[in-house]
């Protein structure tokens, strides 16, 4: 059973940078594509990145392009989201997810097609 665990969210001001950790357990890590949500609060979740199996491949939402890099560490079996220049609209709550896929293309940024998810960290950023 894949299990997820978030980690690092905290409280940022305007400007800032956070880096978004999520490790990975219970099966082959370079057979899942993986992305990061966010759920704004009063809001849906919204895709943020996804990055494909092996890490090569990576998408944007245009909101984040060039300020937000996803990354796949394979040695540590850990989804990473590095965020700089952060808004105070990035506030949020941030959920990494996995599907046994070597793409999310076909996922993109709809949640209900992603199997497994974490428990979520909160990212606060004020101006």
């Amino acid at each position: 059973q894949v299990e997820l665990v978030e980690s690092g969210g905290t409280s940022v001001q305007t400007g800032g940078s956070l880096r978004l950790s999520c490790a990975f357990s219970g099966d082959i890590f370079t057979t899942y594509c993986m992305a990061w949500f966010r759920q704004p609060p009063g809001k849906e979740r919204e895709g943020v990145a996804r990055i494909s199996a092996t890490g090569g491949s990576a998408k944007y939402a245009g909101f984040v392009e060039g300020r937000f890099t996803i990354s796949k560490d394979k040695a540590e079996n850990t989804l990473s989201l590095q965020m700089n220049d952060l808004k105070p609209e990035d506030t949020g709550m941030y959920f990494c997810a996995a599907r046994a896929s070597l793409s999310c293309q076909t996922a993109s940024w709809t949640p209900a097609m992603y199997a497994y998810w974490g428990q979520g960290t909160q990212v606060t950023v004020s101006s």
